[in-house]
């Protein structure tokens, strides 16, 4: 393990291993290749956290991109997760053109520029699925919590996301019916990210009490904008529980409270029912 910018970094099992395997069959220069590649991605990753203001504890690199603990504080709108998750695979587009350039201009290897070339390119587009923890997944998370409200975006995404992960491991196996060959890498790449979104589920009731925790900040950026409190109605009788899942990651509430004559008795700021549900 080391640190960069205070932040740790480490490799993953997976990498450790494939590192161990290319050694064996004398691709150790693809791999640090391969290598170089991903840390730039995740570079990418880390620098545009810092610059949104968001705090990066650790980053474990992997053989198709990398995994980053980052503490937010409740400042990592939908635009900023955005921002970040689309850091990675831009570096991957510029390192890219760059080696087209250098292509073209007849300079470098050609076979070493081609392989370059071809894993950016199998790198960025990878992590560019839309499946959790990837950052096509990250993007398309935090699109959907504009929309949908951001107990049921967590939801959602990370289920589709174990299915995405159970197919990919389908998908490696298949050969065998066939009497084929076992698609290790993909093997491996499935039971990675099934893990990964299994455990993300586990942890869904603890991400959202940090949500919730957090809001505070969703109440400061509605004051500065000034923009419209977003309405949601709920009979008295409804619990509390499901009126916190209705809330939206980029808005503020305010809680219309109705009786079972369909009159409003009471609005109430999402604050005073946060306070209600940790016992303040």
């Amino acid at each position: 393990m080391i640190r960069i910018l205070g932040i740790q970094l480490s490799l993953h099992p997976l990498f450790v291993l494939i590192m161990l395997l290319s050694v064996i069959t004398g691709q150790f220069l693809e791999l640090l290749t391969l290598f170089t590649i991903v840390f730039i991605h995740e570079m990418g990753h880390v620098i545009a956290a810092l610059l949104n203001g968001v705090t990066v504890k650790s980053v474990q690199l992997l053989p198709f991109g990398g995994v980053a603990v980052i503490e937010d504080h409740g400042r990592l709108t939908a635009g900023r997760e955005i921002t970040i998750a689309l850091a990675g695979p831009l570096q991957n587009g510029i390192m890219i053109v760059m080696a087209l350039l250098l292509q073209h201009a007849g300079g470098g290897n050609s076979a070493f520029l081609a392989y370059f070339i071809q894993a950016n390119a199998i790198i960025a587009l990878f992590n560019l699925l839309p499946v959790l923890p990837l950052d096509g997944g990250k993007i398309l998370q935090a699109a959907l919590s504009m929309l949908v409200p951001y107990y049921y975006t967590l939801l959602w995404s990370g289920r589709v996301s174990i299915t995405a992960s159970v197919l990919v491991i389908c998908y490696a196996l298949l050969p065998l019916m066939t009497g084929g060959g076992l698609r290790l890498n993909l093997l491996m790449i499935g039971a990675f990210l099934l893990y990964s979104n299994v455990t993300d589920q586990r942890n869904l009731p603890y991400r959202f009490v940090a949500f919730l925790m957090n809001r505070e900040a969703a109440y400061e950026r509605h004051l500065r904008s000034g923009s419209a409190a977003r309405p949601i109605v709920a009979f008295s009788a409804k619990p509390l529980d499901d009126i916190l899942r209705l809330f939206k990651r980029n808005q503020y509430h305010f809680i219309y409270v109705m009786n079972d004559d369909k009159n409003v008795v009471a609005v109430v700021p999402e604050q005073r029912l946060i306070s209600s549900y940790f016992g303040i």
